[in-house]
């Protein structure tokens, strides 16, 4: 598991090019910079993982775009310590870069082969999430909750009324929303009872799966 000057001056060339496409966050271009992709890949796709595209990780699952990973984490606002739900842990890519940005990360994953496999990855890689969970996303995870925001990394046909609940008021909720394309949305939490929702254009990302035992 190498990570080297190479690899370095690719990520740095990646988080240029995300820039150029809007990502204004210092704190998620650093996060980019920082995590070695190519690490979360199968080695076949090595050479490409510093490429702005999404590519197969197994379990019929996908390593997201990096500029969905950036958009999505800038959407958070992350702040160091923040607590984040995050539903769909997948290879463990936007973990990664989440924990890189100082936030405390509790994440559930629905296929247990990719669950089996980042357990063992982020420790490897020395990234440590306060909870890694293997369950229905659908559900969120109330006994660690409330949280000061939530990432859905799937697409969804609704919000989850129970995600609507684990968020602490004032938190930021990102999920795209949709069956066949889906358009990234924002919910803050206003209250108690009230969302403010704010729409972001259109992303493709594989179904959020339900547990239907």
């Amino acid at each position: 598991m190498k990570d080297t000057a190479k690899h370095q001056g690719l990520r740095n060339q990646l988080a240029a090019v995300l820039e150029q496409k809007g990502i204004t966050n210092k704190n998620v271009l650093e996060a980019i910079k920082k995590i070695p992709r190519h690490l979360f890949l199968n080695s076949g796709f090595e050479d490409y993982a510093y490429q702005d595209k999404a590519f197969p990780i197994g379990a019929g699952q996908t390593i997201s775009q990096p500029y969905t990973v950036a958009f999505q984490s800038q959407l958070l606002e992350v702040k160091k310590d923040h607590k984040i739900l995050e539903i769909g842990t997948g290879s463990g890519y936007q973990t990664a870069v989440l924990c890189a940005m100082g936030a405390k990360v509790y994440s559930v994953e629905r296929q247990n082969e990719l669950f089996k496999q980042t357990t063992v990855l982020l420790p490897k890689l020395g990234i440590r999430p306060k909870h890694l969970s293997f369950g229905d996303g659908y559900k969120g995870l109330p006994n660690h909750a409330p949280f000061d925001s939530i990432i859905v990394t799937a697409g969804a046909p609704m919000i989850p009324k129970p995600l609507m609940a684990q968020l602490k008021v004032g938190g930021r909720l990102v999920i795209p929303l949709g069956e066949e394309q889906q358009i990234m949305t924002l919910l803050i939490r206003k209250n108690e009872t009230q969302f403010e929702k704010h729409e972001f254009g259109e992303f493709r990302f594989v179904p959020l799966l339900e547990n239907k035992n």
